[in-house]
């Protein structure tokens, strides 16, 4: 019974007009039988309204009940419209003087609150046409509604009116037509409420402002429906206009960001997920770091912040800061179980050999964890405990460590699969961890996988399946390969290809052709740069300064190989302005002074590249192969670097050939002839590039 009693006392309501209150019980009651005349009577008497204010109150009651059928009949009895013509003069006039006496101020709130009971009935009118699914039909009655308010203030809303009812209404309003527009599917004129929303004089409170940023930015970023820039009717001196759908999405929610942490408004998180989205579009995911550093301190949690930091700051490059990031939010007072926080982590040191070993640890962690509703994470785990793996191994000292971690890697990834299927990039990862180990056919097989995955769309895939084909000597399947992955790809995507498409030209002794590529290369590189224009970020300049230095460094490695050394001396100098302290240019100046006969200069180089980089494979062969040839007492340093090489890439032929070299040349006639038959077995599936490039 007291359960009974509650639901009852709770379905009691009340109408309120002229400072006075009144249940609905007995009017209920009244409409329930049809009576709406003798409804009309009983609120006109209690609340001491006129004929169109009465029915208006008892249209909303029939919205509040749910009956939107009889609240639009109510309606339709009365011309609200022409009420509100009525109030126009008394409501502009009282507005536009001011307020000298009680009397005055009294009758325009009178009048106010008049405006704020039809506006109501209006908005409750076009709400019951929305609720009924007849959405055009709302739209017009909520464009009729702004169109009234407009007429009624035609000098703007004051900043504070006084029947805060009305406010509340046009606020409604305002923030409904938008939503009505994309339910009647004319997205054209909801962009323009939209617009009309945030440019006209509503006096909308800083939460209700947001909200329609927000809501105006979601659509601009995922309705598929390309907006015209909007225009002002008066220019502004440094005012940014946004030029397209995905910068005034940005400005919108960079705008709402900004009331966040100015307090203004109440923070949103869906805000930063769709900003992070519409950033990581444009490439500018460096610019989200400075936004949520000037959220005030509670907005977002320690760990919250610390990862999404991180997620930018690995986005943008910033690989380093980053993980120093996840490694606090990791720690054992923190979140130390952070499953995504533990992968984001183990995915940044699988890129690092040196870092390999900690990122194991983070990727066996996050496979623990991985229980229950996160169980579908546990090959994303495996995957990332793989490429860690793989890296590892190529740091370790010992052969059986090597092998036993490779063969550890292949498990992980293969247990992978199982639960991760459809992830392309597993497909990539085992076809390139296949090739490294020369199991070609293994290799092609996902690299085709993967392909059809992608459908073609991703360079790497080519690139991988062109160097399965040389390695397979078959040169003109690899040319046909690069000419359909050109076809497939965008102009600006093409850099990886063309590069190997210049290689695969030199290594078929073709160097006009591969010059010509590299001509091209470069130009393409220069009209990337200017194309990006203001909105390049340091991220994407200094990885065309990277892709310029990489292409002006094959161009002189590959006059070297044709002893045209001025043009190797003048392809260096441009290579060296780009990137002054580099491994790779110090091992073409080696090249160089070796072609020329200068050793001592030579030898100086290759040691300054190894410096630099202390597990250049290439650099350490070289130098080895060097010393081999200078001094017969200098076979044992030889002997060292060789053998160091093999260790970090232990199926490079040439570093087999040259250690067989030594062995010769030093008298251990046995271990040359092991030496020169790993060579001449590996040789047989060299790739024109080495499968570690790939990743």
């Amino acid at each position: 019974m007291e359960s009974t009693n509650q639901e009852e006392e709770a379905e009691v309501r009340e109408l309120y007009a002229n400072g006075i209150f009144m249940k609905t019980n007995e009017v209920e009651g009244k409409l329930d039988e049809g009576n709406v005349q003798d409804a009309e009577d009983a609120v006109k008497e209690k609340l001491s309204v006129n004929s169109e204010e009465a029915r208006a109150l008892l249209a909303q009651l029939q919205f509040i009940r749910g009956n939107y059928e009889d609240a639009l009949r109510i309606l339709d009895g009365i011309d609200l419209h022409g009420t509100m013509k009525k109030l126009q003069p008394s409501l502009t006039k009282k507005t536009s003087k001011k307020i000298h006496s009680r009397s005055t101020g009294s009758e325009l709130g009178a009048t106010q609150q008049t405006a704020g009971v039809v506006l109501t009935a209006l908005y409750v009118k076009t709400k019951s046409l929305q609720k009924l699914g007849r959405f055009t039909e709302a739209a017009n009655e909520c464009k009729g509604i702004l169109g009234a308010v407009e007429k009624l203030f035609k000098n703007g809303i004051p900043d504070r009116l006084m029947d805060t009812k009305l406010q509340e209404t046009i606020s409604q309003a305002v923030e409904l037509l938008p939503e009505l527009w994309k339910q009647a599917s004319e997205p054209h004129e909801a962009i323009g409420a939209y617009r009309r929303a945030l440019l006209s004089q509503w006096n909308l409170d800083n939460d209700c402002c947001a909200r329609i940023q927000k809501k105006f930015a979601v659509f601009l970023l995922y309705s598929g429906m390309e907006a015209t820039p909007p225009s002002l009717s008066v220019e502004i001196d440094g005012a940014f206009m946004p030029k397209n759908n995905l910068e005034e999405g940005i400005l919108l929610l960079m705008i709402v960001l900004r009331k966040c942490s100015r307090g203004k408004t109440k923070f949103d998180p869906s805000v930063i997920e769709h900003l992070t989205f519409a950033l990581a579009v444009c490439g500018q995911t460096s610019v989200l770091p400075k936004q949520l550093e000037e959220l005030m301190p509670g907005t977002l949690s320690r760990g919250d912040r610390w990862n999404s930091l991180a997620l930018c700051l690995c986005a943008a490059g910033g690989m380093n800061d980053a993980l120093n990031l996840l490694r606090k939010s990791l720690h054992k007072h923190e979140r130390p179980d952070d499953l995504v926080a533990l992968l984001l982590a183990a995915m940044i040191c699988s890129t690092d050999p040196y870092l390999a070993s900690e990122g194991a640890s983070y990727a066996e962690r996050a496979v623990a964890n991985a229980q229950g509703t996160n169980e579908h994470l546990k090959g994303v785990g495996l995957h990332m405990l793989g490429l860690c793996l793989v890296k590892q191994a190529k740091l370790s000292s010992s052969d059986l460590e090597r092998s036993n971690l490779q063969t550890q890697a292949l498990r992980s990834l293969e247990e992978a699969l199982v639960s991760e299927g459809s992830n392309p990039d597993l497909l990539f990862d085992l076809g390139a961890h296949y090739a490294e180990q020369r199991n070609l056919t293994a290799a092609m097989l996902y690299a085709k996988q993967y392909i059809d995955a992608t459908g073609g769309s991703m360079v790497k895939g080519w690139r991988l399946l062109v160097l399965i084909l040389s390695a397979k000597q078959r040169f003109a399947e690899a040319q046909v390969i690069i000419d359909a992955a050109l076809d497939e790809t965008v102009k600006w995507e093409q850099k990886p290809l063309l590069k190997m498409n210049a290689k695969l030209k030199s290594f078929q002794s073709l160097p006009a052709g591969a010059i010509e590529t590299y001509k091209y290369l470069l130009a393409l590189v220069e009209a990337q740069r200017k194309s990006a224009g203001p909105l390049l970020s340091i991220h994407q300049d200094d990885d065309g300064k990277e892709n310029e230095f990489e292409v002006w460094n094959d161009l002189a490695n590959l006059y070297s190989s044709l002893s045209h050394w001025k043009d190797v001396e003048v392809c260096l100098e441009k290579a060296q302005a780009l990137k002054q302290y580099s491994a790779e240019a110090l091992q073409t100046e080696g090249l160089m002074y070796e072609g020329q006969g200068q050793q001592k200069e030579a030898v100086a180089a290759y040691m300054n590249a190894i410096l630099v980089e202390p597990d250049n494979v290439t650099c350490k062969i070289l130098l080895g192969a060097l010393l081999s040839k200078i001094s017969s007492k200098a076979l044992p340093v030889a002997r060292g670097l060789l053998s160091d090489a093999l260790r970090v890439e232990p199926t490079n032929s040439k570093a087999w050939y040259c250690l067989g070299m030594v062995h010769r040349d030093d008298g251990r006639i046995a271990d040359a002839t092991e030496c020169f038959q790993a060579a001449a077995m590996l040789e047989e599936s060299d790739p024109i590039e080495s499968f570690s490039s790939l990743t």
